[in-house]
């Protein structure tokens, strides 16, 4: 059988030539990490000798490969990805989690324009709360893609150079941070680039952690999706009506807005709801595969700042729809709450 990404073949022969099991020290001889080491080392960021040191204890992870070879959102249509967030039990703990946080992400809502709803999404896709935020040594995941991984190796060195000058900055042990398989941290999974970049100290202690404090975390995501474009009170995604034989040109798989409101209707992609739009809004056409066939949307530019966050369509389709199903729980507890008061203080 011919492979469509020979790069798979060299993840699997790496793997059995290590029985799939992680060496310690396994990167000591690569020049690229000791080029990264001399490199920090001069611009006086760790002492001579304390890199070196540290990455004795770094193994290569083998399972890391496998694992970045299968993403869910490449590997899934609509109708099966949408199951994994879609859930009754994620909608809960997103309304206890806006209940128990209620005064920061109103804050985070006021200040930055990002819905609450939007925020909580995040955090309940991305870790659940907080209840999942990963199990692999966050210097072994870089690593190992970072220097054996080369469809995206330059990506993972710089979050790997990045990581190592984030944890001497905050105090961070490298050696004992969790994350996911491809790096990423604490509550949001933010990549160590974005944690310098646009994490926050939300709750005012004088320090940025999002690994243990969801306060940082609501007020850093707030902070990422206006710095990536976030329009407050602009519309998400709609669903769309189709019409004619030309839809499906009119659709498309990049991360932005490729076309108007106009183009798509004379294409055949008209919104089902009852809302003017001006023909000149940038959108694009969307096509997800549903339980029944073809799904049909047009999403806006919030749509796609979103896939700032996790660069896949259908993950910011998920994203949103739990966004849009924690607001209606929240706002069904809150409305029956103030029944219930209502009729208790009527009681004579």
């Amino acid at each position: 059988m011919t492979l469509r990404f020979p790069w798979r073949a060299a993840v699997t022969a790496l793997a059995l030539s290590t029985g799939g099991h992680a060496i310690a020290g396994d990167f000591s001889k690569y020049d690229e990490l000791n080029d990264m080491i001399e490199t920090l080392e001069a611009q006086q960021i760790y002492a001579p000798g304390e890199l070196a040191k540290l990455f004795e204890d770094v193994s290569r992870q083998d399972k890391i490969l496998e694992l970045i070879a299968r993403p869910a959102e490449k590997s899934r249509e609509w109708k099966d990805y949408r199951p994994i967030f879609m859930q009754s039990s994620r909608v809960d703990a997103g309304v206890d989690f806006w209940e128990q946080y209620q005064e920061p992400l109103a804050r985070a809502e006021a200040q930055f324009g990002v819905p609450a709803s939007m925020i909580l999404a995040i955090l309940g896709v991305e870790t659940k709360f907080g209840g999942n935020k990963g199990g692999y040594k966050v210097i072994e995941a870089l690593a190992t893609l970072g220097f054996d991984y080369p469809p995206r190796a330059k990506f993972f060195r710089n979050e790997l150079r990045e990581f190592l000058i984030l944890s001497k900055q905050n105090g961070i042990n490298p050696l004992e941070a969790k994350g996911s398989y491809a790096g990423a941290m604490g509550f949001p999974q933010f990549m160590p680039s974005s944690w310098r970049r646009l994490a926050i100290d939300f709750d005012g202690d004088g320090r940025i952690d999002l690994i243990n404090n969801p306060v940082d975390a609501i007020g850093s995501i707030a902070n990422y999706f206006k710095a990536n474009g976030w329009k407050a009170g602009e519309l998400v995604t709609v669903r769309a009506a189709i019409h004619g034989d030309n839809y499906d040109d009119a659709t498309s798989t990049d991360l932005k807005t490729t076309s108007t409101i106009a183009a798509l209707a004379k294409a055949g992609i008209t919104p089902r709801q009852k809302q003017i739009f001006p023909a000149n809004t940038p959108v694009s056409g969307l096509r997800l595969q549903g339980d029944n066939g073809g799904e049909f949307w047009i999403g806006f530019n919030n749509f796609f700042v979103i896939t700032r966050y996790n660069r896949s369509i259908l993950y910011a389709m998920a994203t949103h729809q739990l966004a849009e199903e924690i607001q209606a729980a929240h706002d069904k507890k809150t409305a029956d709450a103030s029944a219930r008061t209502r009729a208790i203080s009527l009681l004579p």
